[in-house]
């Protein structure tokens, strides 16, 4: 390699450094910022009532910061959205790498990634035009903005990720572990769901822990399909209001330096602490495929 060669790798390494690098600086610059403003809500009010408070009532006398209803409806909606996702996600994977003409494949999966293109706003009005119809007419109820409404709009924002990281896993699996097991008698769906489903499991469940971090960050469309009432849900026919809808909805309207601002605050350092154990856990999950 000549001089100039070299130069420009070590420029190109000293880039690739330096922007690593950077990523981890924002990611705790964001927390610090967070923990900043949130912590200082402390100062006046109990981790407990805050955490356990089954009232949210940031503009009564006296005020109420009670997140539990937050953290349910965002759980419940989570879970109704991972309920639908992962077993359509899963096979469309299995189907998608291993059943579909190779002609078809590219195809696929090309159209299912695009579905992470679309904006969650659009999706927000496609639920709200359609869906939110729909429950209210099939289950008689007074309203469709309900947990249901944005666990079946979160669910097809969860696809793109859980499909396309599961068939990069399933894709993976090498083809002597098929090939083999074919070679023993057994059927295609049997190598499949006894072979490959478990070589493949790690890979599958990081795309599953990453699907949940996309849902549960989601904002826009739970604020305009969920109802936005901030209540202790008990079933998916009621309506619902997440962490992150409460950060959207009532920040603009907070005035700086209340209680009610640096509330706010510290639902993010909760969501921030949710998002960051379950990106890590997909983390390690990933790792051990690369192993």
């Amino acid at each position: 390699m000549n001089k100039i060669g070299k130069v420009k790798e070590f420029f190109i390494e000293k880039l690739i450094v330096i922007c690593g690098s950077l990523s981890i600086i924002f990611v705790i610059l964001i927390f610090i910022f967070l923990a900043r403003e949130g912590l200082t809500f402390f100062k006046y009010e109990s981790i407990k009532d805050f955490i356990f408070g089954r009232n949210w009532y940031p503009l009564s006398n006296p005020a109420r910061f009670g997140v539990l209803p937050l953290i349910l409806g965002s759980v419940m909606v989570t879970l109704g959205a991972m309920a639908i996702s992962i077993p359509l996600g899963v096979a469309c994977a299995f189907y998608i790498a291993e059943i579909v003409n190779p002609k078809m494949k590219d195809i696929l999966k090309t159209g299912i990634e695009l579905l992470a293109a679309i904006p969650s706003v659009v999706i927000g009005f496609v639920g709200m035009v359609t869906l939110v119809p729909m429950v209210k007419k099939i289950f008689h109820l007074p309203t469709g903005l309900t947990a249901l409404s944005g666990s079946i709009m979160l669910a097809f924002m969860a696809m793109p990720t859980i499909v396309s990281i599961a068939e990069d896993a399933i894709t993976a699996v090498p083809k002597r572990y098929k090939e083999a097991a074919l070679a023993l008698g057994a059927t295609h769906w049997q190598a499949i769901y006894k072979v490959i489903l478990v070589a493949a499991a790690p890979g599958i469940f990081a795309a599953i822990m990453l699907g949940i971090g996309r849902v549960i960050g989601e904002t826009m469309a739970v604020m305009m399909i969920t109802g936005n009432a901030a209540v202790i849900p008990h079933t998916l026919l009621e309506p619902v209001r997440t962490l992150t809808a409460t950060i959207a909805a009532e920040m603009g309207e907070a005035i700086r330096g209340s209680n009610h601002y640096y509330a706010l605050y510290a639902v993010g350092i909760i969501l921030f602490i949710i998002t960051f154990v379950i990106n890590f856990i997909a983390d390690i999950f990933l790792h051990r495929i690369k192993k």
